[in-house]
Order: C-alpha cells, then sequence, then structure tokens
C-alpha cells in the first residue's frame, strides 16, 4: 500500500510491475490513470495548475487508502498524485488496486478516484484564453461520492 504526492511524471506499466513483483496471491489487478483534458468546458484550456500542502495532502490521501482497505480484501494498492503545471495530455493521477477477485478490485478503484475528485485537498487552476480559474466543486463528484456512504 502506498501514496505518492509527486511533480514528477510516473510510467504506469513499470508501476503496476513493482505493484505485482514476487506476488503469485493476485488474482485481479485494476488501474485508473487519470488524464489533463484539453477542455474546460467549452474553453480550450493551455495547461492545469495543481496546488496542495505537503503532509497534509499524502496524510489525507493514506486516509482514503486506509478506508478501501478496510472496505475491501486489498492486497495491494498504489496511488500517484501529481501536482505542479501540467499541460493537455499529461497523467495527474494513478489508482492501482489488487484484490483475489475482480469485483473487489474494480469497486475500490472506483471508490478511490471518487473520493479524490471530491476529498483530496488540492486546487486546481485551469489557463484559458479567458484567462486563469479556480476550479470549483461540482456537484457531480459528489453525486458519485454519495454512493459509496
Amino acid at each position: 500500500m502506498a501514496v505518492r504526492v509527486q511533480v514528477s511524471d510516473f510510467d504506469m506499466g513499470a508501476e503496476v510491475a513493482l505493484l505485482r513483483r514476487g506476488r503469485t496471491d493476485l488474482g485481479a489487478v485494476v488501474t485508473f490513470t487519470g488524464l489533463v483534458r484539453d477542455l474546460a468546458g467549452d474553453n480550450p484550456i493551455s495547461a492545469m495548475e495543481l496546488e496542495h500542502y505537503p503532509g497534509m495532502t499524502e496524510k489525507s490521501l493514506e486516509a482514503i487508502e486506509a478506508e478501501a482497505q478496510r472496505r475491501w480484501p486489498l492486497q495491494a494498492s498504489l496511488i500517484i498524485h501529481r501536482h505542479g503545471r501540467l499541460a493537455p495530455g499529461d497523467q495527474i493521477v494513478l489508482v492501482a488496486t489488487a484484490s483475489p477477485h475482480r469485483a473487489a478490485a474494480f469497486e475500490s478503484a472506483e471508490f478511490l478516484m471518487d473520493y479524490l475528485k471530491s476529498r483530496a485537498p488540492f486546487w486546481k487552476k485551469e489557463e484559458t484564453g479567458r484567462g486563469d480559474s479556480w476550479v470549483d466543486a461540482r456537484e457531480t463528484d459528489e453525486d458519485a461520492l454519495s454512493r459509496w456512504r
């Protein structure tokens, strides 16, 4: 189980290989990679900047991961979340979960992403031709989260 918040990009294949190394007890590995879109609504964006409070953010992500471990029989999990200035197409987040069975791996990965979208302490600013703007919380993210309560 691991959480990393970093500026640098990640190699999903290498991360999953590391997660699986030496393990023969894994029945399923599910991964999700979040990317920077090139649109904010109808407006093209040139970049997205993610800010966070070092230390606080990692603790928050660890708590979210611990909750997933409490709910599902996970044998391994990984959350990598980037911060800093990112361009359209860049990877933002990686979630990987491993379990003896696929249902637990899928559900826990979805749970982690729903919680990261609405509870992880990151602040996002989008750069568009109309200027920069901070991204507000979205009702759809809260709706997605409500199914796990």
